[in-house]
């Protein structure tokens, strides 16, 4: 019932204001839970609490097993015992079960442990947001802001009315002043004007759009292109090192040839010399280094050609498509601006 009294109170204002003054009425919302799950004090602090929380569960669960066990025991040794005794365990079973409920209760209770935690936890941080909040509004005009995560009840809320992500904009911005020189603030209250000015006008903001995913997508061409670069040259290099060492391999086999040559006579001087196995390799002609470079060459000249087709082939449809993209983009603007 409150909630519905708040909401017509609220509304009764928003139309006597707009009937009482010639300007619009700016309302806005932020959401107070996606804020604070965006900062990362909070984040780091609330990953440390749960695992506070881990551990008291996890107490309460071992606290538990061990009732059970005492349970158990007396269950199977009930026949055997005497009243008296059977009394004393039920009621150190009992005392233990309350101890572990108060525990549960100081941990996890609407007033525990855990809540008082997180209250702490979100107080600077809701401060913080406040503060933001009531710049945003003083600088922007305007005139009512809600909290879409608190009591009060929004059965309907359009996406260009939050202003959640400029309040963690502002948030962010706050700490990285305090580590920033004078030539990078001016650059970041530069940053931050264009920002604000894409926050007032939404054709702006899905301009700024499309020049943010051709700079992505610029930027992505460039370090593919370095990719394929690098690929190629390290081809390149590995085929060269491999060339030099066929040449050497083959420059080493000829050298050592003579050496061969004479070892195969000492070897067999006990044995008759009936065969002419080292004439053999001596006589065999060695390819001439100057054709295997020759081929060589021609081979590097025809792929290096075929790249060079590739990449103006490539360099054109790019073109093609930027021309494209710009002349939508062109016919995009006046159709807005007729």
């Amino acid at each position: 019932m409150r909630k519905l009294y708040l909401f017509i109170f609220l509304a009764s204002i928003v139309a006597n204001t707009s009937q009482a003054q010639t300007r619009t009425t700016r309302i806005g919302y932020i959401d107070m839970e996606y804020i604070l799950e965006n900062v990362s004090d909070y984040k780091e602090a609330k990953a440390q609490l749960e695992l506070k929380a881990q551990k008291w569960k996890q107490e309460i669960e071992s606290k538990k097993i061990e009732i059970n066990k005492l349970k158990e025991g007396l269950s199977t040794e009930k026949a055997l015992l005497t009243k008296e005794l059977i009394d004393e365990r039920e009621t150190e079973i009992k005392f233990q079960e309350t101890e572990m409920l108060d525990y549960q209760q100081k941990q996890f209770g609407a007033d525990g442990n855990l809540m008082r935690h997180k209250a702490a936890l979100a107080k600077p941080i809701q401060d913080q947001v406040f503060t933001a909040v009531q710049d945003i509004a003083e600088a922007k005009n305007y005139d009512f802001i809600f909290d879409k995560s608190s009591d009060l009840t929004m059965l309907f809320s359009n996406k260009r009315f939050d202003i959640s992500d400029q309040v963690i904009r502002v948030l962010n911005r706050t700490e990285k002043r305090e580590q920033l020189t004078k030539k990078q603030l001016k650059e970041q209250e530069a940053k931050e004007n264009i920002e604000n000015a894409i926050d007032e006008n939404p054709a702006m903001k899905d301009r700024q759009k499309v020049l943010d995913d051709r700079k992505a997508a610029r930027e992505k061409l460039i370090q593919d292109r370095k990719a394929e670069q690098e690929a190629k040259k390290k081809e390149y290099e590995d085929r060269r090192k491999a060339l030099q060492e066929e040449r050497e391999a083959k420059k080493n086999g000829t050298v050592s040839e003579p050496a061969k040559t004479e070892s195969t006579k000492t070897d067999n001087t006990s044995k008759p010399a009936t065969t002419t196995e080292p004439k053999a390799t001596t006589t065999t002609e060695p390819v001439t280094p100057t054709e295997n470079k020759a081929e060589e060459r021609q081979k590097l000249y025809e792929q290096r050609k075929k790249e060079l087709e590739e990449r103006k082939k490539k360099i054109l449809e790019e073109r093609e498509a930027a021309k494209k993209a710009k002349e939508a983009e062109t016919q995009k603007t006046n159709t807005t601006n007729n």
